[in-house]
C-alpha cells in the first residue's frame, strides 16, 4: 500500500496523506456497518485520513448470526486444516508486510521499527499454534476413580463466539494474537477494534480470509464501546479485552452478570531492576528498548528504574547518553527511533503526569518536550529522577515516553520497591550473575519477568503465558493456559467390568453397613501409611 502524497510536491508528503479509495472500499466491504460515518485522523498530522460507517445494534446482531453459523462449520474441521490456514497467514503476512506496516504508522503514529515488532509477535504466534494447537486441544487421558477398571478422557470442545476487544497501542499484535488463539480452538470472531485504529483490524479480518480462513468466521463491527463494545458481551460466549483497568472492571462486571468468561489485560507500572554487578552499558542499552519502544505505549514497557546505588551513577550517564541520541520523527520508513504518541488524550496524560512530578520536586535528566513541529502530539522521550512517592508519575500508568529513575540499597529494598504497586503485568532484572537474576525474579508478584532483557524473550515465547496480577487484570494469552481459556472441558468417564459385578454400582449395592467399612478402609490405603506414633507429619509446604 502506497499513500497517495503527490497533491503538492512543495510542501512535506505526510502533510497530505491519504489511502487509495480502492484500498479503502476494499476494507470497508470487511465490516458489518451500515451506520452513520465517523472520520478517523492520522496521529502524525491530526489530519483527516479516512471516513468510514459505523455499526448499529442491527449490524451487530447479524455479524453474531453469521459468526455463531460459521462457528458449526468451522469446528467439525480437523487441526491439520486448520494448521495449514495458520501456516499460510504467517505466510502470507510477511509477503506483503509493507502494505501492513504503512498502515499501523498511519493510524498509530508509530516508529516503522516498532510496527515490525507487530508483524514479528503474529508470525510466531501463527507458527505456534500451527504447529503445537493440535496436540494441546487433543483429549487427554486422566486417572480414573478405579485405577484401569475407570479410563478417563477430557475433551477440549470450542467455547463457541469469541468476543475480541482490541487496543489502539498494537493494532495488529494485539488484534491477531487474540484472534488466531479463538480460531485454532474452532471458534469464531466477533472483533471490535478501538476507534481510533479500525483499519489495520480490517486488513487483518481480510488477511484471514486469504490465508483459507472461512469467509463469515471473523466478524468486524465498528463503533465506541458504549454503543457496540458493550452489547458484544450479549452475543459472546467468552471475551478477550486489552485495554486501561477502568474499563476493564466495567467489562468484567458485564461479563459477570451473563455468566460470560472473560481473559483481560489491563493497565500496568512495570519496572525493570539494575543491579550492582551489571553491565551498565548492557544494561542501558536494554532500559532505553524497555523504556520506549512502542513510544512507551506499550503494555510492557518499563516506566520505574531501580538502581542498586553501587551501579547507578554509571548506568544513568550510559542510559541519558543513549536516550538523548534516540531519533524522534515521522515517516514511513526505518529513518526514527520513536514516533509521535497515538492521541490529544495520551499526550495529555504525559504532559500532565510529567509537569505533576516536576512541581513535586523530580529532576528533568531529559527531555520533557513537545515537539510540535514533528508532529501534533510528539513527546521527547523523558527521564526523571527524585520523583516523590506523592507524584502522579510515581503510582498511575503514564503509557508514554516516560520513565522514573529511583536508587535502592538492595535487592531486598528493589524487591519491595517492585511490589509496592496495585498492578503486576511484568518486570525485568539485569543482573551480571544469572542465579541471581532468577532470584529476584522469583520474589516479584508480576505476570512475568525478563531477566537481562526488556520485555521481548518472554512476550516473543509464545509457548509460556502472559497475564497480568492485581489490576493489571487475569487470565493469560499465550501457551497452553491462553488457548484452553478459550474452549470448554468435557469429561468423560468409563467404567470397565460392570457386567461382571466390578462396576461402583454393584461394588456398593445394598446396605451402607455392608460396604462403608470396605470403603473407608480403601479410602485410608489410597492416603497412604500413617505416620509412626510419637512422630509428629511432616510440614506441608
Amino acid at each position: 500500500m502506497v499513500p497517495e502524497a503527490l497533491r503538492d510536491p512543495e510542501t512535506d508528503p505526510l502533510a497530505t496523506l491519504v489511502l487509495e479509495p480502492e484500498l479503502l472500499a476494499d476494507l470497508v466491504r470487511r465490516a458489518r456497518a451500515t451506520g452513520g460515518q465517523v472520520t478517523h485522523h492520522a496521529p502524525w498530522t491530526g489530519a483527516p485520513l479516512a471516513t468510514l460507517p459505523q455499526s448499529t445494534a442491527e449490524d451487530l446482531a447479524a455479524a453474531a448470526r453469521s459468526a455463531r453459523a460459521a462457528q458449526r462449520r468451522w469446528a467439525r474441521t480437523d487441526h491439520r486444516t486448520r494448521a495449514c490456514a495458520l501456516r499460510r497467514t504467517a505466510e502470507l503476512l510477511l509477503s506483503r508486510q509493507s502494505d501492513v506496516l504503512d498502515l499501523i504508522q498511519l493510524e498509530n503514529g508509530k516508529a516503522r521499527a516498532a510496527a515490525l515488532e507487530e508483524i514479528t509477535d503474529v508470525v510466531l504466534g501463527a507458527r505456534f499454534l500451527a504447529r503445537r494447537a493440535g496436540r494441546l486441544l487433543a483429549a487427554d487421558r486422566r486417572p480414573g476413580l478405579l485405577g484401569p477398571l475407570t479410563s478417563v478422557r477430557v475433551a477440549h470442545d470450542p467455547a463457541g463466539v469469541v468476543a475480541v476487544v482490541a487496543p489502539w497501542n498494537y493494532p495488529l499484535s494485539l488484534t491477531l494474537g487474540d484472534v488466531l488463539p479463538a480460531v485454532a480452538a474452532g471458534n469464531a470472531v466477533l472483533l471490535r477494534p478501538d476507534p481510533q485504529t479500525p483499519l489495520t483490524a480490517l486488513w487483518a479480518a481480510e488477511l484471514l480470509v486469504d490465508a483459507g480462513f472461512p469467509e463469515d468466521l471473523v466478524q468486524v463491527v465498528l463503533g465506541d464501546g458504549p454503543t457496540v463494545g458493550d452489547r458484544l458481551i450479549d452475543h459472546a460466549d467468552h471475551v478477550l479485552f486489552t485495554g486501561s483497568t477502568a474499563t476493564g472492571r466495567m467489562v468484567a462486571a458485564r461479563a459477570a452478570a451473563e455468566l460470560v468468561p472473560s481473559t483481560l489485560e489491563l493497565g500496568g507500572k512495570n519496572a525493570l531492576y539494575v543491579a550492582d554487578d551489571a553491565d551498565p552499558e548492557l544494561a542501558a542499552e536494554g532500559a532505553v528498548r524497555a523504556c520506549f519502544g512502542g513510544t512507551g505505549q506499550l503494555c510492557m514497557s518499563v516506566e520505574r528504574l531501580y538502581l542498586h546505588r553501587a551501579i547507578a551513577g554509571a548506568f544513568l550517564t550510559a542510559f541519558r547518553r543513549r536516550v538523548r541520541a534516540l531519533r524522534l520523527g515521522t515517516g514511513l520508513d526505518y529513518g526514527y527511533d520513536l514516533g509521535s504518541l497515538t492521541g490529544a488524550e495520551q499526550l495529555a496524560r504525559v504532559v500532565e503526569h510529567v509537569e505533576d512530578a516536576l512541581s513535586s520536586g523530580a529532576q528533568l535528566l531529559t527531555g520533557g518536550t513537545q515537539r510540535p513541529e514533528i508532529g501534533p502530539y510528539a513527546y521527547e522521550p523523558t527521564v526523571l529522577t527524585e520523583v516523590s512517592p506523592h507524584a502522579r508519575l510515581s503510582t498511575e500508568e503514564t503509557f508514554g515516553p516516560v520513565v522514573a529513575v529511583y536508587q535502592v540499597a538492595s535487592d531486598d529494598e528493589a524487591v519491595a520497591a517492585i511490589n509496592d504497586t496495585r498492578y503486576g503485568l511484568h518486570a525485568a532484572v539485569w543482573s551480571g550473575s544469572t542465579r541471581r537474576g532468577r532470584a529476584v525474579a522469583d520474589r516479584l508478584r508480576v505476570g512475568s519477568v525478563d531477566v537481562n532483557d526488556g520485555y521481548q524473550m518472554s512476550w516473543g515465547s509464545w509457548a509460556a503465558p502472559q497475564g497480568g496480577r492485581g489490576e493489571s487484570g487475569w487470565g493469560a494469552r499465550h501457551g497452553a493456559e491462553g488457548l484452553l481459556a478459550l474452549t470448554r472441558s468435557r469429561t468423560v468417564a468409563v467404567q470397565h467390568g460392570v457386567h461382571r459385578g466390578l462396576g461402583p454400582g454393584q461394588v456398593l449395592s445394598g446396605p451402607p453397613e455392608r460396604w462403608a467399612p470396605a470403603l473407608l478402609a480403601g479410602l485410608r490405603v489410597l492416603s497412604g501409611p500413617r505416620p509412626a506414633p510419637g512422630r509428629r507429619p511432616p510440614a506441608e509446604g
